[in-house]
């Protein structure tokens, strides 16, 4: 059995590169950059008015001003601001030359003779000036971001439209045990309905990749085999949920053996989630998962979430918060790391949730975040700033 620290460095240690695409930028929401996206122009592309006002000189603010044309965004000005003269802007349009000051309509008044006065105490410049913002040649987002739609939105800008990203992994899943039925079924006596399956698909989307369910893996070692052979081949990540403790019928980590896995570990001291198996394939990486939902749901969480965007490019770290416990936590045994579910209050402190096993499904369905209780540590005070991982 090794730690969790060294289980997560062998898992992403074991990553490799899924490749790039060519994809419009206007469809990369969620994908990881594979090029550095460069600007073909300054931005602003010209000094422009940042606000509805009256371009002018500097040096005239005390006297009176005459309007000599209107500049709306998107035209060019016609004219040359000269002294005594202002000339009538809108919110981006271009600084007309002469020019070196805007003043906002709101600190003028206008005179019957037609003519503008600035009625401030102070004017600033409201300028935005070319280039200030990015230069022509700036590399303005670099490989391995995650794409937002802000950037999506610096990408148009720019004109790159069309982008390289990284290719997503094919996520596998595969769940084992006869006593499970799908979702649709009445489960009957001694049988359950397979959640972990649905549950790992979602998480594997919510990552951004596309996933293949393989069904359910009867306890027939020659059926998982076929299905595990199969998956191997398919994807680039496959996962096998149940089948990994020590039972009779758990002979997962033997089928990845015959189907030429190289196991890197099958014990982690965690809990929950210690069966966790991991191996490798020249073509594939392999995670036997607990058949437990919410062991399931944490590993996934902890180790191949952020394999998954590793394989991308993109050293993703899950966001955290300090906040102070609530009320005191304790455990019975503390020779694993614990990964705790918990909620955050509505007065911004932290709740574990009334939890009562890996199997208590309902418990992470309301938790928002994990926090970690070290080896040999059982309790946790009321008050204690803990590091909330979220979920």
């Amino acid at each position: 059995m090794i730690s969790f620290e060294k289980a997560y460095e062998t898992v992403i240690a074991s990553a490799f590169r899924t490749g790039s695409e060519i994809v419009s930028f206007a469809e990369t929401l969620g994908r990881i950059l594979a090029q550095e996206v460069i600007s073909d122009m300054d931005m602003p592309p010209f000094d422009k008015s940042t606000v509805d006002g009256f371009a002018c000189k500097r040096a005239d603010l005390d006297i009176e001003l005459s309007v000599i044309e209107t500049i709306a965004a998107g035209r060019n000005p016609l004219k040359t601001v000269h002294q005594g003269e202002c000339s009538k802007i809108m919110t981006g349009a271009p600084l007309p030359d002469g020019a070196d000051c805007v003043v906002m309509v709101e600190e003028t008044e206008t005179h019957p003779s037609g003519k503008i006065r600035f009625t401030g105490t102070y004017s600033k410049k409201n300028i935005s000036l070319r280039g200030e913002d990015i230069k022509s040649g700036d590399v303005v987002l670099k490989p391995g971001k995650y794409v937002t739609p802000q950037d999506i939105a610096l990408m148009a800008s720019v004109g790159c439209t069309n982008v390289q990203v990284s290719i997503l992994p094919v996520i596998g899943v595969i769940s084992s045990g006869d006593e499970l039925v799908e979702p649709d079924e009445s489960p009957g006596l001694s049988r359950i309905r397979n959640s972990n399956a649905y549950q790992l698909m979602a998480q594997a989307k919510r990552a951004g990749c596309s996933g293949k369910y393989y069904g359910i893996a009867r306890d027939d070692e020659q059926l998982t085999f076929e299905m595990v052979k199969k998956g191997v081949e398919e994807c680039d990540i496959l996962l096998l949920t149940g089948g990994v403790s020590m039972g009779d019928f758990d002979f997962i980590p033997s089928v990845l053996e015959r189907a030429g896995i190289k196991l890197l570990f099958t014990r982690v001291n965690v809990q929950p989630g210690k069966p966790t198996t991991f191996g490798i394939h020249p073509d594939c990486l392999v995670f036997g998962l607990p058949g437990n939902p919410v062991s399931s749901f944490i590993q996934f969480e902890m180790l191949v979430r952020p394999l998954i965007y590793y394989m991308m490019g993109n050293e993703w770290k899950p966001f955290t918060c300090e906040l102070p416990m609530q009320a005191t936590y304790s455990r019975r045994s503390t020779d694993r790391l614990g990964l705790v579910p918990v909620l955050i209050t509505d007065q911004r402190q932290v709740l574990p949730v009334e939890y009562h096993g890996s199997a208590h499904i309902s418990s992470i369905s309301v938790a928002q975040g994990i926090i970690a209780i070290p080896p040999g540590r059982n309790t946790i005070e009321k008050g204690e700033i803990v590091s909330v991982r979220q979920i």
